[in-house]
């Protein structure tokens, strides 16, 4: 389980367009979205730069904050 701090998100829109910028990567990822503390936990096997780079892209910088 790998977990994210995504910077940006404020609503619920923003909770879709990031759990469909992680399935986008990994249509089978398992993902958690935590808008107030705003992180994300996921379980993928896609590389977590790439799912990183899909959430910069739809708007939504994320930093890793561990993973197990």
């Amino acid at each position: 389980m790998h977990e994210l701090k995504v910077e940006g998100m404020t609503c619920g829109r923003c909770v879709a367009r990031v759990t469909q910028a992680v399935k986008s990567v990994d249509p089978a990822a398992r993902v958690e979205v935590d808008l107030a503390g705003r992180r994300v936990k996921l379980e993928s096997g896609c590389a977590l730069a790439d799912i990183a780079e899909a959430l910069a892209e739809a708007g939504y910088p994320a930093k890793s904050l561990s993973a197990s």
